[in-house]
């Protein structure tokens, strides 16, 4: 089976299960962890940030810094197409009490303008405006196709929100793929005062995502962690995968984003297919099959025959390169793509 529904299906490596196997634990709750502490470390370094805080899932992740960040009847700013907004179940509300006010991009890759975010926001307003309280960005974006957004575009959108007193939060949940194209995820990330990125997507971790910050803000973090349920004991055997993921993975993201490319110049010669292929990034690749006579679930079922996976939006089909996808096994799709809509 040729699984291109998403990068978290990826099976972890021979060298993180001997890692897993082999890994030195101790019970996280009580900060005793070695394995877990080392990641944490890590991570903080590679990023920059005072400290790091090891979570199960990058929803656990974004949803404790819109927690810490606001207060209940806040809203937060974000991009309409956002992961936050659409994939997290409203935990905003539900946990934090604030809403949410999503803003369309006018790009097309769905990255905001510090002048769309700015139109949103509600700071010094009359008592009966629902006060701006977070800024929630995200790199890469998911559905703006694994778009990009430079540390440049993110620096201004941070300094702007910092001369209103207004936190930046990003989702940088495959913010490697992002550092792939040359700035590093410290540049990156560097005036967020939050970042969640995940190990379980491309870096191919079984489990797990991180979350940076100052240290007050990630020693509070931590008590929403274990209240949130999140409090994992010996949790060094994902740690230690983890760890591979941090260290090995990024290093051959390059060859993911190559196949991307591959798969999306494929499709842009299907008759029916709209897609840019001259805008895919880093490793998703989502085309529009309006015109092609079939709808996107009839076309990814009968991909599903042939052994291919992929998931339909609407009129679209978005398809995810990562490790356990070959250069093969993109031709191969293209192949049966090809008599699918012949």
């Amino acid at each position: 089976m040729i699984d291109l529904r998403s990068d978290t299906v990826t099976k972890p490596t021979v060298q993180m299960r001997r890692a897993m196997a082999e890994a030195e634990v101790g019970d996280d709750v009580y900060g005793e962890d070695p394995t877990v502490n080392l990641l944490q470390e890590k991570a903080a370094e590679i990023f920059d940030k005072e400290a790091a805080l090891f979570v199960p899932t990058g929803s656990m992740g974004n949803q404790i810094a819109v927690k810490l960040h606001t207060k209940p009847g806040d809203e937060i700013i974000i991009e309409e197409r956002g992961h936050i907004f659409n994939y997290e179940m409203g935990a905003p509300s539900a946990l934090a009490g604030v809403m949410i006010r999503s803003v369309r991009s006018r790009n097309d890759n769905a990255m905001l303008t510090w002048d769309e975010i700015a139109a949103a926001v509600h700071v010094n307003l009359p008592y009966y405006a629902c006060p701006t309280g977070l800024i929630c960005l995200e790199n890469t974006h998911n559905f703006g196709g694994g778009s990009v957004m430079s540390a440049e575009q993110t620096g201004e959108i941070c300094c702007k929100a910092h001369e209103l007193n207004l936190p930046v939060h990003l989702d940088g949940a495959r913010i490697f793929n992002a550092a792939a194209l040359g700035e590093s995820v410290a540049d990156l990330s560097k005036h967020c005062d939050s970042v969640q990125f995940c190990l379980s997507k491309g870096l191919g971790a079984p489990v797990g995502s991180m979350l940076l910050g100052k240290r007050d803000f990630i020693n509070e973090a931590r008590v929403w962690r274990k209240r949130l349920g999140g409090g994992m004991r010996q949790v060094g055997i994902l740690a230690a995968a983890g760890l591979i993921a941090l260290e090995e993975s990024p290093k051959r993201l390059h060859v993911d984003h190559e196949n991307a490319r591959l798969l999306a110049g494929g499709v842009a010669n299907l008759k029916g297919v709209s897609i840019d292929a001259e805008r895919v990034q880093t490793n998703i690749v989502i085309f529009d099959v309006s015109e092609t006579g079939k709808t996107s679930a009839e076309i990814v079922s009968q991909l599903k025959e042939n052994e291919i996976l992929a998931i339909p939006f609407g009129t679209a089909i978005r398809m995810v390169t990562h490790y356990d996808v070959s250069q093969q096994d993109i031709e191969k799709t293209l192949q049966i793509l090809r008599n699918i809509l012949k």
